[in-house]
């Protein structure tokens, strides 16, 4: 079997930076388990796999890690429908319906740029059980929970910049992992990076089902609605967030980085 595979940066319109994910768009079935066996062999933090469905502007889509599949991918959403409009599965500035596990999902290409709209991730302010008040030397100002996740909230935006965490112990006393955070300086209004040993990302590069939760705890510390965000990992990427009720809606950009078929 030959399966086509494309990688994109999302988040980022300049290659190698940004978050790399894999795509592929389906033109035969695969199983959980080929779709699995593909993300591991690609070993980036996601890779998407597209499928038509019965309606025209409707598709399902599947995110999986290199370990597991998980239920809601920003990143790898962005580089899907940067894909589909370049390959011809979706037209300029038309709006896609996926099926995925977290619901449907809809997002929208807008010229050099993909709009997607997400649930908001509720989060809940609460003590962490081990890091009560330090994540490896910086000061913990709040903490919240949220679906197998925390965030925590740190002093100011150079702390989240510089923090070398323990990933052995951030995966042992997390489900999934940790996003840590900090009101912005300069151009940003909130800073944060994620770490996700859990799933087998000690630090994803750009997160989208992160700023998801970030946009309800920001709302709830500041009342913000429309957020710059940056998320400051070694690659780097700007996201743009904007609170609509219990959705969020995120914007960015993609760059395809490379093509190819892969056979099993």
């Amino acid at each position: 079997m030959k399966l086509s595979i494309t990688t994109l940066d999302s988040f980022t319109k300049t290659p190698f930076s940004g978050n790399p994910a894999a795509v592929c768009l389906l033109d035969q079935e695969l199983t959980p388990e080929q779709m699995q066996a593909v993300a591991t062999e690609m070993n980036l933090s996601e890779t998407a796999f597209v499928a038509r469905t019965e309606e025209s502007d409707s598709f399902s889509l599947r995110w999986f890690t290199p370990l597991l599949e998980v239920d809601l991918c920003g990143h790898a959403t962005l580089a899907s429908v940067f894909w589909m409009v370049k390959a011809g599965w979706a037209q300029p500035n038309e709006t896609i319906r996926f099926q995925t596990r977290s619901g449907e999902l809809r997002v929208k290409s807008d010229g050099d740029w993909v709009e997607m709209d997400f649930p908001i991730i509720p989060t809940e302010r609460a003590k962490h059980p081990f890091f009560e008040k330090d994540f490896f030397g910086a000061k913990i100002i709040q903490a919240a929970k949220l679906k197998r996740n925390w965030i925590v909230e740190l002093a100011n935006a150079a702390e989240v910049k510089f923090c070398v965490p323990d990933f052995a112990l951030v995966k042992k006393h997390s489900e999934e992992g940790m996003i840590i955070t900090a009101a912005g300086d300069d151009d940003y209004d909130i800073v944060s990076r994620y770490f996700g040993p859990g799933v087998g990302i000690d630090e994803d590069p750009v997160t989208g089902f992160a700023h998801c939760a970030l946009m309800d705890y920001w709302f709830q510390r500041s009342g913000k609605t429309n957020l710059k965000a940056y998320q400051a990992s070694q690659r780097g990427g700007e996201l743009y967030l904007e609170r609509r009720e219990n959705r969020v809606i995120i914007r960015g950009q993609a760059v395809k980085v490379m093509s190819g078929e892969m056979e099993f």
